[in-house]
């Protein structure tokens, strides 16, 4: 084991610097062709959610410049947002829990060998996605949680850090202001890194609060076929300690059959998880629709096991959520609940974002619930 680690913490070091260094590296954003039948690209092919435009230009890269692996690619294209402190939605710099403590998931699958790495809840490491991947590498598990995820990652050589930005910090501040009328959180607009001052804002002055449910979903094919995905993100924020979406989940999340193609999501894990949405999309595939096909089928599907509380009075959803897929022959697609989501595509015609297909327009789209601090 030692001697794997030390192979494995060779490779992974210096690949973090790079990324490190290599942070505000930018991708071609090309204007896309318009939402409708999936489109055949000549292998390679690296699809994303649309934050990860500049991680697929690099998969991309990776793959046809330095014949890397297709899992290796993907994650060094992920860890760009993970290692970016700007990025409040999945690693460093992540929107943390109600206790403000960033807590980061994150799953991967490799086609060629079948297997899988996934980590939950896992505080204090900035790259989830290189985790998840040394579970897969180095252990006869699947999934690490919690305390026992930090533990494998540092004696794995992992660097503990904290994940907490100060820009994410007064995020959470102003939550917690907004908790109820008698807490004795103060408020205040200021940006200043300091005490906050002795007034707070009006109680009949709102403040509208930051919510996200970010997350980063990456799928590649290579010129053999051969297929991997990964998904990271810091998930909802404010949530419930030890919450678990559907990132870290095998199937949900992401899933790949090499076979037959990689799909994932991003957007509310808790109604993906009930459909196995990932794991349903491959199937459609694999049954002979197209990766647009069956991630609106899948959409379809969430929607008709959605809980009528998260339902308006016309059956829409009152969530956001997105599928992304690539079918083994290059054929790439995706779906999203609502108009005006984009998807991002690398390959020989460089990289660029693409309207994603939508089950209801941004006309149609219900007034989602608001979040505003209303302390009177």
């Amino acid at each position: 084991m030692e001697i794997s680690r030390r192979k494995f913490l060779g490779v992974g070091a210096a690949a973090a610097a790079s990324l490190t260094l290599d942070r505000t590296a930018r991708a071609d954003v090309l204007s896309g062709s318009a939402p409708g039948a999936s489109q055949l690209a000549a292998r390679p092919v690296g699809g994303a959610s649309a934050n990860g435009i500049r991680g697929v230009a690099r998969a991309y890269d990776m793959i046809t410049r330095q014949n890397a692996d297709t899992l290796d690619a993907i994650i060094a294209g992920v860890n760009i947002q993970e290692l970016d402190p700007d990025d409040q939605s999945v690693g460093l710099g992540g929107l943390p829990n109600e206790e403000g403590v960033v807590q980061l998931d994150a799953s991967c699958m490799h086609g060629p060998t079948r297997r899988a790495g996934a980590v939950g809840a896992l505080e204090d490491i900035a790259t989830p996605s290189l985790v998840a991947k040394a579970v897969m590498d180095y252990t006869d598990h699947i999934m690490l949680v919690g305390a026992g995820a930090k533990k494998f990652a540092l004696e794995m050589g992992f660097k503990e850090q904290n994940l907490l930005t100060e820009k994410s910090r007064r995020d959470w501040l102003r939550w917690k202001a907004c908790l109820n009328p008698a807490d004795a959180w103060l408020d205040t607009r200021s940006d200043s890194a300091g005490p906050p001052p002795t007034a707070s804002i009006p109680f009949d002055d709102p403040l509208h609060v930051k919510f996200t449910t970010g997350t980063i979903n990456m799928n590649a094919v290579n010129a053999g076929g051969d297929l991997s995905s990964v998904t990271t993100t810091s998930g909802l924020s404010w949530k419930l300690p030890g919450r678990v979406g559907d990132s870290p989940i095998i199937g949900a999340g992401q899933y790949c059959d090499n076979t037959v193609g990689a799909a994932g999501s991003t957007g509310r894990g808790e109604a993906n998880i009930k459909t196995c949405g990932a794991f349903l999309i491959v199937e459609f595939m694999r049954q002979g629709m197209s990766p647009d096909e069956a991630c609106m089928k899948t959409i379809d599907r969430v929607i008709a096991m959605t809980e009528r509380r998260l339902l308006d009075n016309r059956g829409r959803p009152l969530f956001d959520l997105q599928f992304y897929a690539l079918a083994k022959d290059g054929r790439f697609g995706s779906a999203a609940a609502y108009q005006g989501a984009r998807f991002s595509v690398a390959d020989s015609q460089g990289a660029r974002l693409i309207p994603m297909p939508f089950r209801f327009s941004r006309a149609d789209r219900p007034q989602m619930p608001e979040v505003r601090c209303r302390r009177a």
